[in-house]
């Protein structure tokens, strides 16, 4: 292979019809190596004479390359291994045994290194014709548990779940799905812990990427309070965020009349209604309450209404907003499980 090789010189070509196992990794090598990942690691990831400081960036492109590959392990590295596929990668492939070694390595002030990284090729992809430019940026923000086994891991602890983990923050862009920011967190840590500094952070990330139209937030109930809110309005986000069933919020909605509700379109849940009130205080503003309730043969199950409640700032009707605002359960549903930090943390003995 000539040494001027590079993944998007790379022609495929096929003497079988058949699919192929793994071809895809052409596409992601040909993305790392015009953003440069390797040279953005090498520069930015100093693990100092720590075991496996060396060449950081082959052995996160090699960790990259493997999970989307399907890997389940640290041992799943070797199928990069196998054939010629190291050539196609545009890389030396590292083994697992190395790779180990390297993530052992790493503290929590070296997974910060790891942040940059992430801000910097967020930055690159977006300059490329990736980012929302002046359009409206929606980000969905999220908690999630990527569950561990062993004794020998920083941080990891039991929460909510019960399971040996970690309890990070997550926020992903709506319309694409990609990852905008990660903050790790230990697993004990309380659903809000650090809310308020991860927004912040979030609003000065996808800004200096090239975000430069309208920002919106949404979120769950872990990230209802005045704090994340006021950080929101400093930073000029519209924000969705759910409530809690406070006595509060429980008084608004009972003060609702009942000519004030709309009936929506919600054929899973049966009957379904939105109304909209006030709620005050620095974690207040305009209040979208859907209830619902089941119907016919069903409705002895639960013949009550049932309540879901957000606050926001944004404009619109109340029907819109509440449609809107029940897309934020995808990102719940994607994070539910975070398979691939889950496995890799887990089965990779990673301290």
């Amino acid at each position: 292979m000539p040494s001027s090789h590079t993944p998007s010189a790379l022609v495929v070509a096929f003497d079988d019809d058949h699919a192929v196992a793994n071809a895809g990794l052409a596409l992601t090598a040909t993305l790392t190596e015009r953003l440069g990942v390797e040279a953005v690691v090498d520069e930015l990831v100093d693990l100092g004479d720590r075991p496996g400081a060396h060449r950081p960036g082959r052995k996160v492109l090699t960790l990259l390359h493997a999970m989307v590959a399907g890997g389940d392990a640290i041992d799943d590295a070797d199928v990069l291994r196998t054939g010629r596929t190291q050539e196609v990668l545009g890389h030396r492939v590292m083994a697992p045994s190395t790779l180990g070694t390297f993530l052992r390595s790493f503290t929590f002030g070296h997974i910060r290194q790891l942040d940059r990284v992430a801000e910097t090729l967020l930055a690159r992809a977006w300059a490329a014709g990736a980012g929302p430019g002046t359009q409206e940026l929606t980000m969905d923000v999220d908690s999630t548990v990527c569950e561990v086994h062993g004794h020998a891991k920083g941080g990891a602890a039991y929460g909510y779940t019960h399971r040996l983990g970690y309890h990070p923050l997550l926020a992903s862009r709506a319309d694409t799905g990609e990852l905008l920011h990660l903050r790790m967190r230990t697993g004990s840590a309380n659903t809000a812990r650090g809310a308020e500094r991860f927004v912040n952070e979030l609003a000065g990330r996808v800004r200096r990427a090239g975000a430069a139209g309208p920002l919106t937030l949404r979120g769950d109930s872990g990230f209802w309070s005045g704090k994340v809110l006021d950080a929101c309005r400093r930073h000029g986000i519209r924000f969705s965020i759910t409530v809690r069933q406070t006595k509060l919020v429980k008084a608004a909605i009972a003060a609702i009349g009942e000519d004030a509700w709309t009936d929506i379109d919600d054929p899973d849940r049966g009957a379904a209604q939105v109304a909209e009130t006030a709620l005050a205080g620095k974690a207040g503003g305009r209040l979208i309450v859907r209830r619902t309730r089941l119907v016919g043969a069903q409705a002895t199950l639960w013949p009550d209404w049932r309540h879901h409640a957000f606050v926001t700032d944004r404009a619109g009707t109340a029907v819109a907003l509440d449609v809107d605002h029940r897309r934020h359960a995808v990102v719940e549903m994607g994070q539910a499980h975070c398979p691939c930090e889950r496995r890799w943390l887990s089965r990779g003995r990673v301290a």
